[in-house]
């Protein structure tokens, strides 16, 4: 019996334990490795202008992204200045921001203990690029690529000499008030109303992404396979979300990459306008030109860590196999910008030949095959069950996003035992009258123990205007330069597929 699920999470019993007045974090992760954070802040407004510092928030911020209000629409909220500090404290920061100064540095020998007088000449200490969290020896930019920054040798001038080491552990002068642990805002914040109030504050961060990834499944026999679709979270933020509201959201949204981290002057006002559901799945909708994808309960999404949430199932989904045989091996940078009279006269263009044959798995999204909702990107693996039982892996690639009642068609690997053969038989040119005739011979062998069916792909390079003069098959015409025949073999067969294609300008 074919049957189609969202997967429903059983965390009754976790969203009863919440209290109606505890504010959750709500996260929309695009799989672009960016989010969007909404969480509440607490603030105890004194009068009209108010000095205000916030530092649980993410390491990849984006500070002209912050937008802060009262949700209830009471209170009209005003940032006057904003400061956003993302370099917290470390001994190498340390040593960068006292080069040219002199500090005391403590050497143990032994039992015996010593303060030496040591004058930073040089920290070694590379500064990180804007937004950047540091992790091990690097950083994570707010892209989330990682590059490595291991501190270069430090120089220190002990007693007149230099060393190109530190003399011993060094012992920092206090900084006063200002130094930071962790990332901050400061905020010079006007309001038109003193007192308490719980605001939201929503802004973009870096540091976040999620994938799709699916689990085709079939059985010993036969090619109706059963598909499990996970989503995977990944968190490198900074900042861990403690049973948040979680929405993924599915396409190709336009992203420019973040400025440089300035002080902003920000406005923040208006009205709440949010809708507050709690669907019973993981349920999807469309949102604007893209996809969004909601989980069903709360979850927390601690800072490095990758959560897995399964989304989809779906049993006796009907598939085929494909086996395609695209003969050419063309370079494509060679013939880059080529005219057609260039190409013409190139006489081994699109004579290049393999043996291989694709091997595709092909399947129909719809609610009739058990399908019929949008896929995000994503990967695909696929398994089939050996005698006994067991899953062996026969393959994977990725898919882009996927309509409903779209075919999806992934190539898997290439086949063992169905191999092609291409070679070109004869090539007329003609530049006075203005044709070319060309002709091909494509052996195509069979040795599996069934039937299969390969689909010749032939590509018409020579020119736009073209006709087939001579065929061993009937062909589908797939676009306006490209042609299949569709060739039935039974076990250990061969055939051979021959045609003539007469170019005209």
């Amino acid at each position: 019996m074919r049957k189609f699920r969202a997967i429903y999470c059983a965390g009754a019993a976790l969203i009863a334990a919440t209290s109606v007045g505890q504010a959750q974090p709500a996260l929309t992760i695009y799989n672009q490795n960016f989010g969007v954070v909404r969480q509440t802040v607490p603030l105890d407004l004194k009068g009209d202008i108010n000095r205000i510092q916030v530092s649980d928030i993410t390491a990849f911020l984006e500070p002209d992204s912050v937008i802060l209000r009262d949700p209830t629409g009471k209170r009209d909220l005003r940032i006057i200045e904003q400061n956003y500090r993302a370099d917290p404290l470390s001994q190498e920061m340390l040593l960068f921001l006292f080069e040219g100064k002199t500090i005391e540095f403590l050497t143990v020998r032994g039992e015996q203990r010593e303060i030496v007088q040591g004058k930073i000449i040089r920290s070694g200490y590379v500064p990180p690029p804007p937004g950047a969290r540091r992790s091990g020896s690097g950083y994570y930019t707010p892209q989330g690529s990682y590059y490595n920054s291991t501190p270069g040798q430090p120089i220190i001038e002990v007693e007149g000499k230099l060393r190109f080491q530190l003399p011993g552990s060094p012992l920092f002068p206090s900084l006063g008030d200002d130094t930071i642990l962790k990332p901050r805002l400061d905020w010079l914040l006007q309001s038109d109303k003193p007192g308490p109030l719980n605001a939201e504050l929503t802004y973009v961060t870096g540091g976040m992404s999620w994938a799709a990834d699916y689990n085709v499944v079939a059985p010993e026999i036969g090619d109706v396979v059963d598909l499990v679709g996970w989503v995977t979270m990944d968190n490198q933020s900074g900042k861990t979300f403690e049973n948040a509201k979680i929405k993924l959201m599915a396409g190709d949204v336009s992203k420019i990459q973040p400025r440089s981290v300035t002080p902003s002057v920000l406005w923040a006002s208006g009205t709440a306008n949010y809708a507050r559901q709690s669907p019973p799945a993981v349920t999807e909708k469309t949102f604007d030109e893209y996809h969004l994808y909601t989980l069903q309960r709360p979850a927390t999404l601690r800072d490095r860590e990758t959560k897995q949430v399964e989304f989809v199932s779906a049993d006796g989904i009907k598939s085929q196999r494909v086996y395609i045989y695209d003969g050419v091996k063309i370079d494509a940078d060679r013939y880059r910008g080529y005219s057609y009279d260039t190409i013409r006269n190139q006489r081994e263009y699109g004579t290049e030949s393999n043996r291989k044959v694709w091997v595709m798995r092909e399947f129909a999204n719809t609610a009739a095959n058990g399908l019929g909702i949008p896929l995000p990107k994503g990967r695909v693996r696929f398994y089939r069950r050996d005698t006994g039982g067991q899953l062996e892996f026969t393959g994977e690639n990725i898919i882009d996003h996927t309509p409903k009642d779209e075919t999806l068609r992934v190539y898997t690997g290439d086949a063992f035992d169905v191999v092609g053969e291409r070679k070109r038989t004869a090539y007329t040119i003609d530049t006075s009258r203005n044709f070319l005739d060309e002709s091909f011979e494509i052996k195509l062998r069979n040795h599996k123990k069934e039937p299969v069916e390969v689909r010749v792909v032939e590509h018409l390079y020579r020119g736009s205007n073209w006709e087939i003069t001579a065929k061993s098959n009937a062909f589908v015409k797939t676009d306006a330069q490209t042609i299949e025949f569709r060739i039935q073999l039974k076990p250990d067969e061969e055939k051979t597929v021959t045609y003539t294609a007469h170019y005209t300008w």
